[in-house]
């Protein structure tokens, strides 16, 4: 073959390689970038509400709030971490004792009780994270569901936190809580109303800090790892990924958040009893039942079934228990014609990713232009 022949196919071989499409792993779409701006607007709304809302409406989205955040906390944990837990409301009660320990005892402002107690929680999980990860599956959920019911008995046992009676936070104790005073003369309200805004605007930043913290996690490489040892622990180990690690960070990480969750609830009910704080319904089944009927390993999903919670109990708990057999009976029916949950089948269906946290594969259009 001649020399020209030769330079002529090395050409053609470039220019074919230059047309080529290049691909691109992606995570955001154009929808994704839409609905975060939609997201951003949404929250500065919810943080002007209180100007105009009543005070039914603020406890009520008080409630909203903590419930979506331990919901994502229990859905990174069970979804992309596989630590199926029944005992998160352990974390909970800790963090809402270490409150009331640190202001009636310690007389420590609320407002730095709440990181303080969040602290408290992730300390106890670190402590009990060597003994629970010995397990594993339905025994670790068994487990955990242990532990937090020895933790129970243990709160039950301070009689300077009222024993198994409970508590309460008298209204001198919160007199002084930072803020307060600017909130009651901003919106011309009582104190206590005052409180409840300030709750209220706690617990809308620790349902947005989660969320985006949990999003962001998703998409890094170490939440990459964490669904390799979620699916496969031994494959994921042999190419370098410690899942032991990551599985531990996680479990001390969603401890603290879901102990400042616990101080924020209690702070804004002021009355705490073992039983109530440690309540495996309040705090940990109706964290499943939001999952669960709303999508596991899905942003969105916790979103949809918080606001489905909401509803059934705001229309049936007038009704007494008869709300809990209708929520029992829904999330049957979800699980059996919706396995995914019901955002799940959205994402299927029509394949609409408001918060995406898979990676996909995309040609780059922008790439062939300029080739061309």
């Amino acid at each position: 073959m001649s020399v020209v022949a030769v330079r002529e196919k090395i050409e053609i071989e470039i220019e074919n390689a230059e047309a080529a499409p290049v691909w691109r792993v992606r995570v955001g779409t154009s929808l994704s970038r839409a609905a975060a701006i939609a997201a951003a607007a949404i929250m500065v709304a919810l943080a002007l509400l209180p100007a105009i809302a009543s005070r039914n409406l603020i406890q009520d989205l008080i409630f909203v709030f903590t419930m979506l955040t331990l919901a994502q906390l229990w859905n990174v944990l069970a979804g992309w971490g596989g630590l199926v837990s029944v005992g998160q409301q352990a974390f909970v009660g800790l963090g809402a004792y270490a409150l009331f320990a640190g202001v009636i005892m310690v007389q420590i402002d609320p407002m730095f009780a709440i990181p303080l107690a969040g602290l408290f929680a992730a300390v106890v999980a670190a402590m009990l994270g060597p003994l629970l990860f010995r397990l594993d599956g339905p025994y670790f959920a068994i487990g955990s569901w242990v532990a937090a019911e020895a933790l129970r008995l243990v709160c039950a046992q301070f009689k300077t936190l009222g024993g198994g009676t409970g508590m309460s936070i008298s209204p001198s104790d919160l007199s002084q809580m930072i803020g307060l005073k600017p909130v009651q003369a901003l919106f011309g309200m009582r104190p206590a109303a005052a409180r409840d805004v300030l709750i209220y605007w706690i617990a809308l930043l620790l349902a947005v800090m989660v969320t985006l913290g949990i999003t962001a996690f998703a998409r890094s490489r170490m939440g990459l790892a964490l669904a390799a040892s979620r699916d496969n622990a031994a494959a994921a180990r042999s190419v370098g990924v410690r899942t032991g690690r990551i599985r531990y960070l996680l479990w001390i990480m969603v401890a603290f958040a879901t102990g400042m969750v616990g101080a924020v609830v209690y702070l804004q009910k002021a009355r705490i009893s073992p039983d109530a704080a440690f309540s495996v319904t309040d705090w940990t089944a109706y964290v499943i039942f939001i999952v669960v009927i709303g999508g596991v390993r899905t942003i969105e999903g916790p979103m949809i079934g918080v606001l489905t919670l909401w509803g059934l109990i705001t229309h049936l708990a007038q009704y007494g228990s008869l709300y809990l057999v209708v929520l029992g009976t829904v999330a049957i029916l979800i699980v059996l014609f919706m396995p995914k949950g019901i955002w799940g089948e959205i994402s299927r269906r029509w394949e609409i990713r408001l918060f995406p946290t898979q990676r996909m594969l995309s040609r780059d259009s922008h790439h062939n232009d300029l080739a061309k």
